[in-house]
């Protein structure tokens, strides 16, 4: 800005107002909308890994407090963690706030499921968790508590119990807008699901409330409230095998509930719940479902599991869909959480009625694309996204990735799989009817050939691959919206 020449007092004073303007500006945290990866394991802004395993988020004036698992190479408790954000991308460590050092009662223990919730009475803040003696054995089926005065300091062990004399496993909990207080648990050997309601310090049981789906083997909770309707999120109980999640609603936490109803696809996108995010701003408030890809599920550890964060939508007032994004746009400041904007497609071969799959719902690079029966998961549905001059890149929908040729080879036979997408030539595809107007050929810019199943196989598991164009039925395909 231009000062005027009216003496050094004034001058002295407008830098005075802009000092206290950049001031006052540094003590407001504000973020900009962030593009999150999706089934991606996390990293610190020192690249270290977020290790916030079955967690849950509480919000604190502006920052975002993520809680969750940090175990030891045997799967046993070594940290619950914690991290704070203003954007939901860039989580910032703060502290391993429970730790063994905590309590004797947590040496060699399996500490799971950790959430924390506020107390505006007692200016508390609480944690519940699943506790067990060992990673391994499941039988002592306890809840634990803990509390701090500050959200990231260190807690204080109140110890573990089974509450009423009930088993309890997989846990969450949840504050109410007339600030009562609710743990929900599996109980009875997972059979069972049950809702408890928390004494006015939210550190022990006041009552059982609800005793839901007995037999049914639901786990995983996550409760939230949406325009006066209760939510409650759960999975099957497989292990660390994804399976078909469901939801149920009610208008009152100790009345009615709906029965089961499913969300997202038969395996929840690989994921399990562990927490749903009210995201809420100038704009309204997105609801975040918060799941994990179990390593479990490949023989790998807790830590090295990735986070699975999906938006919520609600076509009526009491029912929820869930739809898979390799990548989600979030805007904490206007309190919207969205996913690509795209058209997701399946590809079949006319040789063999089989779709293009990405093998083993793989995320790395390099990882073949092969053909299988039609049906499967996300890694069958695919972005075709137009691009400038007539080529289109071809995205893969679990991973983000771009279908490729592997080292741009312009040879026959040169293997199809999916790369980080850098807008390569071999990454770039062209469109082309074929003269069975109902298929197309898809055509590799950087060497003319087309995409092809190899040897005309077909059987699962057959490679994708490019070759000569040469009008041959394995190398057209049919789009299908999905």
């Amino acid at each position: 800005m231009r000062l005027k020449p009216s003496g050094t007092a004034a001058v002295l004073s407008v830098i005075a107002a802009l000092v206290l303007s950049l001031l006052t500006a540094a003590g407001t945290a504000h973020a900009e909308p962030a593009g999150i990866a999706n089934g991606t394991q996390f990293t610190d802004p020192n690249g270290r890994p977020v290790n916030a395993h079955g967690g849950g988020v509480i919000k604190v004036e502006n920052h975002y407090y993520w809680f969750g698992e940090n175990r030891n190479s045997d799967n046993s408790f070594r940290y619950v963690s914690a991290y704070r954000s203003t954007d939901l991308k860039t989580w910032e460590f703060r502290k391993h706030v429970l730790t063994t050092e905590s309590d004797p009662e947590l040496a060699g223990a399996n500490i799971e499921r950790p959430k924390v919730i506020y107390n505006k009475s007692t200016g508390k803040f609480v944690m519940w968790m699943h506790k067990e003696g060992s990673p391994t054995d499941y039988s002592e089926a306890r809840a634990a508590v803990a509390v701090s005065d500050t959200v990231d300091g260190d807690y204080t062990w109140k110890g573990s119990f089974r509450p009423q004399g009930h088993m309890s496993r997989d846990i969450t909990a949840f504050v109410d807008t007339d600030g009562t207080a609710y743990m929900i648990s599996a109980a009875n050997e997972n059979a069972d699901l049950h809702v408890y309601r928390l004494t006015d310090d939210y550190t022990e049981i006041d009552a059982q409330v609800q005793k839901l789906w007995a037999g049914q083997s639901r786990e995983a909770p996550a409760m939230f409230k949406r325009d006066g309707v209760y939510f409650l999120l759960t999975s099957g109980a497989s292990g660390w095998q994804p399976n078909q999640q469901m939801y149920a609603t009610a208008t009152s936490i100790t009345g009615e509930w709906s029965g089961l109803k499913n969300v997202g696809d038969a395996k929840t996108y690989r994921s399990q719940t562990t927490f749903v995010l009210p995201v809420q701003g100038t704009e309204g408030t997105s609801y975040l479902y918060m799941g994990d890809r179990w390593a479990g599920a490949w023989d790998g550890k807790v830590n090295e599991s990735a986070y699975v964060w999906l938006p919520l939508k609600f076509p009526t007032s009491t029912t929820m869909t869930m739809d898979y994004s390799p990548e989600l746009s979030v805007d904490t400041a206007a309190g919207t959480v969205t996913g690509l904007d795209a058209t997701w497609e399946a590809l079949a071969a006319r040789n063999s009625g089989k779709c293009a799959d990405v093998t083993g719902f793989d995320t790395e690079d390099a990882t073949r694309v092969s053909q299988w029966n039609c049906g499967g998961e996300v890694n069958q549905h695919f972005w075709i996204k137009e691009l400038d001059g007539g080529y289109v890149q071809i995205m893969a929908r679990h991973s983000g990735k771009c279908l490729d040729v592997s080292d741009a080879s312009g040879a026959d036979g040169a293997p199809a799989v999916q790369n980080a997408c850098n807008g390569a030539e071999s990454q770039q595809w062209k469109v082309r009817t074929s003269e069975t107007t109902d298929y197309v050929h898809l055509v590799a810019r950087h060497s003319n050939k087309c995409l092809d199943v190899t040897d005309g196989g077909t059987w699962n598991g057959a490679n994708l691959q490019q070759w000569t164009c040469n009008n041959g039925d394995n190398q057209k395909w049919d789009r299908a919206t999905v």
